[in-house]
């Protein structure tokens, strides 16, 4: 697929500059990217590259993971989960996985944000990658269903990767099964093992015991 691009001029505004993207087949809201042209117009296009006679100037998109979770109360992070909890319940009951946890989880990936994009790229309520996605069978991870049935799928397959060990589930859904298995067991990455205690700790307030 070639690449979208298209000068526009500063004057317009967000709002206008959200609208006129979403007509753009095919371009999702985290892949628009400005740059600026050596006459100086402006030129958004969904390439975060476009070579030395442009510089980049910013990143347009949907908000990042942690940004979701910003000024959100308990009361609105419970009015988000009870509208995906349908697709929660049905996917865990299906995988034999703890509904609860599964909330946990989302909550500490996303805050229940659908449209939620992470600085390297996971998408959705459940953060999948592009990769993971592809694997599990889902063509739009911000697609409330499709994401939960995915992300449900992948943490399902490191249990059952991992002879049901909680804690090295969630190593494996937060760094890849790869990096479990190379340093036998949780990597010693700060993120990760904030992740797992995160997510442990948010089981428990729902009633979970990890």
């Amino acid at each position: 697929m070639q690449p979208h691009r298209f000068s526009i001029g500063m004057s317009l505004t967000g709002l206008a500059l959200v609208m006129l993207l979403a007509w753009l087949p095919g371009v999702s809201m985290a892949d628009i990217y400005m740059h600026e042209g050596r006459d100086g117009v402006p030129m958004f296009t969904d390439q975060r590259d476009m070579g030395p006679d442009y510089t980049f100037v910013r990143r347009y998109g949907r908000p990042t993971a942690r940004h979701s979770c910003q000024g959100l109360t308990r009361s609105m992070l419970d009015q988000r989960a009870a509208d995906q909890m349908g697709w929660v319940m049905h996917y865990a009951r299906h995988h034999q996985v703890d509904q609860e946890l599964i909330r946990a989880i989302i909550t500490v990936e996303s805050c229940f944000d659908r449209f939620a994009v992470s600085r390297v790229g996971a998408q959705g309520l459940m953060q999948l990658m592009p990769g993971t996605a592809r694997e599990v069978g889902v063509d739009n991870s911000f697609d409330p269903r499709q994401n939960i049935r995915g992300g449900v799928t992948y943490f399902a397959r490191m249990l059952d990767r991992f002879d049901g060990d909680l804690t090295l589930a969630l190593a494996a859904y937060n760094a890849g099964p790869g990096a479990v298995e190379r340093h036998g067991g949780v990597p010693p990455f700060r993120e990760t093992q904030g992740y797992i205690e995160r997510v442990f700790n948010e089981y428990r307030l729902l009633g979970g015991r990890p």
